[in-house]
């Protein structure tokens, strides 16, 4: 019945509606007035999407989140369609709708599948409550330069950790209601120093190593969407490449989902030099595998009626796009319940859900003496300084634009509500501006402004005045949000503008100083790391940022995350990851540069906690086993602590000869564990074929190596306790 209502509705469309169902529109009014003498139009993408729709010319629209608004144009939809079909209307859903998350790179640092899927089943449910039936999210990019603006939205460096992260998060988005997307189909974390939308060059050893193993766990997890990348990979556009959106996505990974660009991506392999025009674009991407175009306007599908030689590959995608709208329920129910959403939106649940998720991705990076966690008692009074520390919009990070900020809790705010003591705030420093504006400048609200008369020498001396009279200083420094994200890629690490400047100050005056730091990439902490006693990463936290991070400096939940990424001493040694291989002269690893050290400031996987944790009796179940067996890793962990902590079991192998040349280490399994004081928890691993295996250029397929295995197990990729086994025909 199935296959045969799509049939029907194929049979009965033109060409030309067939395109049409190939096609999203962008759908927003740009702020401002329109101004012809500029030849600026406000209206431009709304009346071009409404015109598409009533001619039965668009298959989806996005960026529309107003349940009325949404009813409205599936109307337009269904009553200008001559099939009656109606629209997908997808959106950015990175890190929440209504309810705003950590950014995602903050959630893989919970090393929490639970809680990461946890929270985009709430993403998905506010969304498919106003209407939106798919995301384009998760991005499962790895990447290994911080100087790359999306390194905020995804996982980090590591491809195991990275999978992990991706799967939950398409289970979460899916449990939701919503389509879930995964992208940039592939290797667009890779671009040329950092810099957003530049070529990525990786040879297969990596592609297949390292940067697709997310991307596969997210189509075994079932994702029905997957996003390409903009960039040219390895000479091919990725849009364009049939090779990786078929040979690849589909005939190799079983893909069944439908494939949509990126914005305007078909039309940019014509400025790639990829494509001759339009029509030679709109042939070369659906038939590489491009179901769908995403475009702002005039989009190069509209050719593919004229294409005879992209018509069976028109028939195939027009098919998977009715399939996806079947199984949402569409072509049954298209509305929306305006007054459902309404009570979905407002549920509180979903802010308690954002507070744990807040106070579970923190990571505590240095904690001398103790400083932390902060006695309510035992201080009178409170300086809280820096920009980020009162900064609604900052404490949501970037890639929201549906929040609600009134409700937003600074960390400010949380601390107030947290202690009786004397709280005292100080901006201390400007606001310091990106030299080019973002292009999300655009929505509300994105761009930071200092007060109206503010005097930043009088600023910067109030506060480390503030700092001088107060028991302890808490200093919240970092990025606003708009200097990171997409098309915000950086050539320095640095704090931006005065902020070293007012950290140095405020230590100078021998206040007990704790410096909290909202970021979504490692920044330079050569200073801090030597003069800070406390220092804690709080990323951007979301709606329930300030709560959570006042529970986390007082007590009431201890730190736990882990570092999702090598944070580097200076911008001079990226990219950096610790999964390198053991190369020349491994005794020097650590002296690559004259003037620097090479090692990392943080290694991969650390973070501390208010406990204190024992690694003891590591195991391994058999000393030898045959290539295809499985092996059990086994480990007493202890907090020897006086206060219930979380911590994440880190498992390493590396493997000493073979085929190929292989990392000095790499993680192959984790658990995040709670541990009252004194408590013992054995934690055990499987390691199999699968987590043994890697590509090999050479051999162009997967292999597995008889071998000996190193094995570590602790708290990060430093970890210390070690064992091994060995792998041979038996």
């Amino acid at each position: 019945m199935t296959d045969e209502r799509i049939e029907t509705l194929l049979a009965g469309m033109s060409p030309e509606e067939k395109a049409g169902q190939l096609t999203q529109y962008f759908y927003f009014k740009l702020p401002g007035e329109a101004d012809p003498a500029l030849g600026f139009d406000a209206d431009e993408q709304p009346r071009a999407a409404e015109a598409a729709l009533g001619r039965g010319g668009a298959g989806a629209l996005l960026f529309v989140t107003d349940p009325a608004e949404v009813n409205r144009l599936q109307r337009l939809a269904i009553d200008g369609n001559p099939q009656g079909i109606p629209v997908l209307f997808g959106f950015d859903v990175i890190h929440g709708l209504r309810t705003i998350f950590p950014v995602p790179i903050a959630m893989a640092a919970s090393w929490d599948p639970e809680t990461i899927e946890r929270g985009q089943t709430i993403a998905g449910r506010e969304a498919r409550a106003v209407g939106i039936h798919w995301t384009f999210a998760p991005m499962v990019d790895i990447t290994r330069d911080p100087r790359w603006g999306r390194i905020i939205e995804g996982a980090g460096e590591d491809p195991f950790l990275g999978a992990a992260v991706a799967a939950a998060q398409v289970r979460g988005f899916q449990g939701g209601g919503i389509i879930a997307g995964p992208k940039h189909f592939a290797g667009y974390g890779a671009s040329l120093g950092g810099r957003d939308y530049d070529e990525a060059n990786i040879s297969e050893y990596e592609l297949w190593n390292t940067y697709l193993p997310p991307f596969q766990a997210a189509v075994e997890a079932g994702a029905g969407n997957i996003m390409t990348a903009y960039m040219d990979l390895n000479g091919i556009p990725a849009s364009g490449s049939h090779w990786l959106l078929t040979k690849v996505l589909r005939d190799t990974w079983g893909f069944t989902g439908f494939v949509v660009s990126d914005a305007n991506a078909v039309k940019n392999l014509q400025t790639h030099g990829f494509a001759a025009d339009p029509a030679d674009a709109a042939a070369r991407a659906v038939t590489a595998g491009v179901d769908l175009e995403m475009a702002f306007s005039e989009p190069a599908y509209d050719h593919l009626p004229a294409v005879p030689a992209a018509r069976d590959a028109v028939e195939v995608s027009v098919r998977r796009i009715l399939e996806a709208k079947l199984r949402l329920g569409l072509l049954d129910e298209p509305f929306v319940d305006e007054d459902r959403a309404r009570e979905v939106l407002a549920d509180p649940e979903h802010r308690a859900v954002a507070r744990e998720a807040a106070r579970r991705s923190a990571v505590l990076l240095k904690n001398d003496g103790d400083l932390l966690p902060l006695d309510p008692g035992a201080f009178g009074s409170i300086a809280v300084l820096g920009p980020l520390a009162d900064s609604r919009r900052d404490t949501l990070g970037p890639w929201v634009f549906d929040f609600d900020l009134a409700e937003t809790v600074t960390v400010l705010e949380g601390i107030r509500r947290a202690t009786g003591a004397e709280v005292a705030y100080a901006q201390g420093v400007p606001v310091t501006q990106r030299e080019f504006p973002s292009m999300f400048d655009q929505f509300g609200g994105n761009r930071p402004e200092d007060p109206e008369g503010f005097d930043a020498d009088a600023e910067f001396a109030r506060a480390v005045a503030l700092a001088e009279s107060s028991d302890v200083a808490i200093v919240v420094l970092g990025e606003h949000q708009n200097m990171i994200g997409e098309a915000a890629s950086r050539s320095s690490l640095d704090l931006p503008g005065r902020q070293l400047e007012l950290l140095r100050a405020v230590a100078a005056t021998g206040t007990p100083t704790v410096l909290l730091l909202m970021n979504g990439r490692p920044l330079d902490l050569r200073w801090p790391a030597e003069h800070v006693p406390a220092i804690m990463d709080i990323w951007y936290p979301g709606s329930q940022g300030g709560n959570a991070v006042a529970d986390l400096l007082f007590g009431a939940a201890s730190p736990g995350g882990k570092l999702p990424f090598t944070w580097p001493r200076t911008v001079g040694q990226v990219p950096i990851h610790y999964g390198h291989t053991r190369s020349h002269e491994p005794q020097n690893q650590g002296r690559r540069y004259w003037d620097e050290a090479s090692t990392p400031l943080f290694p991969f996987g650390h973070g501390l906690s208010y406990g204190r944790f024992a690694y003891e009796n590591l195991f391994v179940s058999a000393d030898t086993v045959a290539p295809d067996a499985e092996v059990t890793v086994s480990v007493d962990v202890t907090n020897t602590g006086a206060r219930p902590a979380p911590e994440v079991v880190q498992l390493y192998l590396h493997q000493r000869h073979g085929r190929a040349s292989r990392p000095v280490r790499e993680l192959k399994g984790f658990s995040r564990v709670e541990l009252a004081p004194g408590e013992t928890r054995r934690v055990a691993f499987t390691i199999g074929p699968q987590q043994r295996r890697y590509w090999h250029a050479a051999v162009r397929d997967w292999v597995l190596d008889t071998t000996t295995f190193d094995v570590w197990v602790g708290g990060s990729s430093a970890a210390e306790l070690a064992t091994t086994f060995e792998v041979r025909d038996v």
